[in-house]
């Protein structure tokens, strides 16, 4: 038997790019992508993203080369991720929520040799390329989207290069580089730095090909769905959706912002049926009157666990919710795989089974909660021990770039070490409990601070929380609680939350400060700027009700 060779009819690299020429062959006439007031068939998506992808070769990228996009939800930022690693080169979708400095740290760091930027982002993208520019450091050719739909004829500077003059350039015969090994690269994402600067996530085409299915299996996703980007692209490229819509032949509905109207409207007037986002989206959806959907849509959500509570009201109104996890590093990693006898139980009970990350997709090798990285030994399944999430599989990234420390700290005993802390309840379910760092060690004890957050979150005063650590002279950390009111005329009486949280956990659990203010500190991803809170926390003392 080890003298069957590999041949090209039984060894074919795997790649998610794939999907697009087998949409057009299969779905060719059925609609593809919907902005506004136009809509592309999949023939027609196979044809442009050919198109874009012989201009850049005519434009002097190569393999490995590495194509930037600063752009929101739009087709070409959808039609970029067929047409950059169709010219062998590496797509690199950048956050569009950061600043010029961190715009210019990325393409400093990534070398891009194209920038798209959409038209929207050309003042953004205009200030970072001058950091980059004073920096020393080669500045990328760029070239401007303007809207599809509605063209402005902005550009930038002296690039006067646009996205449609390329795609119209382009010639949809031309020959373009094959895949030989699907090891090469197809993405460069940058992690958010919650827990330290951003890093250069690298995946492979293989790694890419294996998350898109096992995402589409763990959703249980059929054909024809018709899918509302509510979740940015440049989240680890949609959470592999933007390749997965393609390999089922679905609708791509695009959308620049999510307000609550304009969600409301594409789901009446398409008939969505997914969407993915992080629980941030939940409440914009549930702000004001929230309409009972017509027909249910199915939403995967992620990004921070979200609270049963939020749960238990966006179901009420017809959305499905399946809760799963992933990271940069890995992409989609958990999901909560609903068992249907818990359709039987009540609603509160099925939101807080819900709430938990879940078991590993199919395209993981392996997920464990670990006690610690010298042993890798694994925690009770109680639910209570807390340990380390480490993950091993195939789909994971090829390491960060330029950074052989950080891979090095990354890769343990043939895991990936994630940094979040969870336990594994007795049914094999993971639920995570607290980044690692965000822990709080009291008195000997850990307490999970996204526990604290998830009932003062219950609380009807309170709107959004956090918690963190600040210094106690005897316990060494205690917990300090920063809070958002529903209500901001209003003061929150700090008797009624310690007394609130004394009767729903242990008592070394409760807050011993609670601090109100206007709105908690989020980075570019939404995610709470913990280490500004602990700066603040340093220096309050343990005691009464506080409000900056």
């Amino acid at each position: 038997m080890d003298k069957l060779p590999k041949r090209p009819a039984n060894y074919v690299p795997l790649s998610p790019v794939g999907f697009l020429p087998r949409a057009s062959a299969v779905y060719g006439a059925r609609t593809s992508v919907v902005y506004g007031r136009l809509k592309f068939t999949w023939r027609q998506t196979h044809e442009r993203c050919r198109r874009l992808a012989a201009a850049l070769v005519s434009l002097g990228v190569r393999k490995n080369d590495v194509v930037s996009v600063l752009a929101p939800n739009v087709p070409a930022t959808y039609e970029m991720h067929f047409a950059v690693p169709m010219a062998a080169a590496v797509l690199n979708a950048i956050n569009t929520r950061l600043d010029a400095k961190a715009v210019a740290v990325i393409l400093r760091h990534a070398q891009a040799k194209v920038f798209f930027v959409d038209y929207e982002y050309v003042r953004l993208a205009h200030d970072a390329l001058q950091i980059v520019a004073d920096a020393g450091a080669p500045v990328p050719l760029v070239a401007v989207i303007d809207d599809i739909d509605r063209p402005t004829g902005v550009r930038l500077g002296l690039f006067k290069l646009e996205y449609e003059a390329l795609v119209r350039k382009g010639d949809p015969a031309a020959e373009l580089p094959s895949l030989e090994d699907e090891w090469d690269a197809v993405a460069l994402n940058y992690t958010s730095g919650t827990t330290s600067a951003p890093k250069g996530v690298v995946y492979s085409h293989r790694g890419a090909y294996l998350n898109t299915m096992g995402q589409l299996l763990s959703w249980g996703v059929g054909n024809e769905l018709v899918y509302l980007w509510t979740l940015p692209m440049f989240h680890c490229n949609g959470w592999t959706l933007t390749w997965g819509v393609a390999a089922r032949g679905g609708v791509n509905v695009c959308i620049r912002e999510n307000r609550a109207a304009d969600l409301y409207r594409a789901i009446s007037d398409y008939g969505v049926t997914h969407m993915c986002c992080a629980p941030v989206v939940f409440n914009i959806l549930l702000a004001g009157e929230a309409p009972r959907l017509a027909a249910p849509v199915h939403v995967l959500t992620g990004g921070a666990p979200p609270t049963a509570a939020l749960l238990d009201r966006v179901e009420r109104i017809g959305f499905k919710v399946t809760h799963s996890y992933g990271l940069t590093e890995a992409g989609p990693a958990l999901a909560c795989e609903w068992r249907d006898k818990w359709d039987l139980l009540p609603l509160p009970e099925r939101s807080q089974l819900k709430a938990r990350q879940g078991v590993s997709i199919l395209s993981l090798a392996d997920a464990n909660v670990v006690l610690d990285d010298d042993t890798m030994s694994s925690v009770p399944r109680d639910g209570k021990s807390l340990g380390e999430i480490v993950l091993r599989g195939s789909s994971l990234m090829k390491g960060y770039l330029n950074n052989p420390e950080a891979n090095e700290k990354a890769f343990k005993g043939g895991w990936f070490m994630t940094g979040d802390v969870g336990v594994v309840h007795p049914d094999g379910y993971i639920e995570i409990k607290d980044r690692s760092k965000d822990v709080i060690i009291s008195g000997g004890e850990n307490i999970c601070s996204t526990e604290l957050e998830h009932v003062l979150l219950q609380h009807p005063a309170v709107a959004d929380a956090a918690v963190v650590a600040m210094p106690h002279p005897h316990w060494g950390e205690t917990p300090c609680a920063f809070l958002v009111a529903k209500d901001k005329a209003a003061e929150v009486c700090k008797d009624e939350v310690i007394a609130f949280c004394r009767e729903r956990m242990s008592r070394f659990m409760v807050p011993r400060k609670v601090v109100v203010i206007d709105a908690l500190p989020r980075n570019a991803l939404g995610k709470v700027e913990k280490v500004k809170l602990r700066d603040t926390a340093r220096n309050l003392v343990p005691s009464a009700m506080s409000r900056i």
